[in-house]
């Protein structure tokens, strides 16, 4: 998201903010806070609290929807929140100091290819311009934003490769050291007609319906057609075919009665509190780990992004060594 989408995001009540200040005021050991005040220098540059409650913003909203009957876990989670955040604006600085003496230059035209993907966004530059004024951002600070923005991604492009290579050897040290990951539990191909209770319904039995269908199938009706015009279930459509589905897949109760049926056996009306329910097993397929061949990519994936991330941390940390960050 542009970040004059996220900027339109404001925290909706007092409470929220004032949690967000008493996450902050943690990292300055309780000291007071001044909104605007200074959290971190970074050489030249500064982070203001300011900064930090307009970029965790869009999140907070998330938060507070999320956990606004926990408020402790909801100030817990503010506190992450603005640690992460915290980092990450540290970073950006230390980026835009190590671009400004390292003596790299930037061409004006990716700056330009930036704001006019913006300007198609919005629809015209009058528009984008009216937006910016409304949040009070003038078009000369929005630009030195996009600015600050692109250098920090070409600056990472050149410092940390996005697509490092990893070995057959890595690959497979991994496999090896990991093989539960690869664990596949004992798995059923399994379809299923689900009929819920309707106790606003007087006149509808869930049971005796589940009963006549069934019927309907010993006398030869195929299960899947059954389950496309009477199942309630969200596989209905489908024919009630679920698939592959492993044991921790279904309700404890459903998994006991699926789990003893062979191919092509079927059970009767099972009753659960919510309603009642009948399975077909098509396939059985045993526990297993997959092989190697079939994780490979999953593995290089899985290195590839552990590689970035460390490459990526020891950049900044030799950005650090040359740098002069003071937390107050």
């Amino acid at each position: 998201m542009c970040f004059v989408e996220c900027e339109r995001f404001k925290m909706k009540s007092v409470l929220i903010f004032a949690m967000v200040l008493v996450c902050l005021s943690q990292l300055t050991q309780g000291e007071p806070i001044v909104r605007n005040g200074v959290l971190v220098r970074v050489n030249d540059a500064v982070i203001t609290y300011k900064d930090i409650q307009n970029r965790i913003a869009p999140d907070i909203e998330f938060l507070e929807r999320q956990y606004s009957a926990q408020p402790k876990v909801l100030e817990q989670k503010l506190n992450e929140l603005q640690k992460q955040h915290v980092d990450q604006l540290v970073e950006e600085q230390l980026i835009l100091h190590e671009f400004k003496t390292g003596g790299f230059h930037l061409p004006d035209s990716w700056i330009e290819d930036k704001i006019n993907k913006d300007i198609r966004t919005y629809g015209s530059r009058l528009t984008l311009t009216k937006t910016l004024q409304a949040q009070g951002l003038t078009f000369e600070r929005y630009r030195a934003k996009i600015r600050d923005r692109v250098i920090i991604e070409a600056m990472m492009l050149q410092n940390v490769p996005r697509d490092p290579v990893i070995s057959p050897f890595k690959m497979e040290t991994y496999y090896g050291q990991n093989r539960d990951k690869f664990n596949v539990q004992d798995q059923v191909k399994l379809r299923m007609i689900v009929m819920t209770n309707r106790p606003s319904d007087i006149a509808f039995s869930a049971k005796k319906t589940t009963q006549e269908i069934l019927a309907k199938i010993e006398e030869g009706a195929p299960f899947a057609e059954m389950a496309k015009i009477y199942s309630q279930g969200t596989q209905s459509a489908e024919g009630g075919d679920w698939g592959w589905v492993e044991r921790s897949v279904l309700r404890l109760d459903l998994a006991e009665k699926a789990f003893v049926l062979k191919p092509g056996q079927r059970s009767g009306v099972i009753e659960a509190s919510d309603g009642y329910y009948l399975m077909q097993v098509e396939e059985t397929r045993p526990a297993y780990v997959k092989p190697l061949s079939e994780v490979r990519e999953e593995i290089e994936s899985t290195l590839k992004t552990a590689e970035t991330k460390r490459l990526r941390q020891k950049w900044i940390e030799r950005l650090k060594t040359k740098s002069f960050v003071l937390y107050f």
